[in-house]
């Protein structure tokens, strides 16, 4: 049996495609990712829309992050908050 939500948001995923990228987007909160496939992309969109609603582990120290990913901390700049965080 389908069921469909109760609330007036737009539900689903938008596609678009540039060259060899697939962007899958989710309508409702916006949040996007990008892979090579389409579900490359929806794996990642998943990731997304987990970190976005407030799930995965909090980094205690930035800077031992990034060197355990392998960037140089000293070449990272503080840009602040990303634009669709309210």
């Amino acid at each position: 049996m389908a069921t469909t939500s109760g609330n007036d948001h737009a539900d689903g995923v938008e596609f678009t495609y540039e060259d060899d990228l697939v962007t899958a987007r989710d309508i409702e909160s916006g949040v996007a990712a990008s892979g090579k496939s389409k579900p490359a992309a929806l794996s990642r969109l998943a990731d997304a829309l987990t970190l976005h609603s407030g799930g995965g582990e909090p980094i205690d120290d930035e800077e031992a992050f990034l060197k355990e990913i392998g960037v140089d901390p000293d070449t990272v700049e503080d840009a602040g908050e990303p634009p669709w965080v309210k």
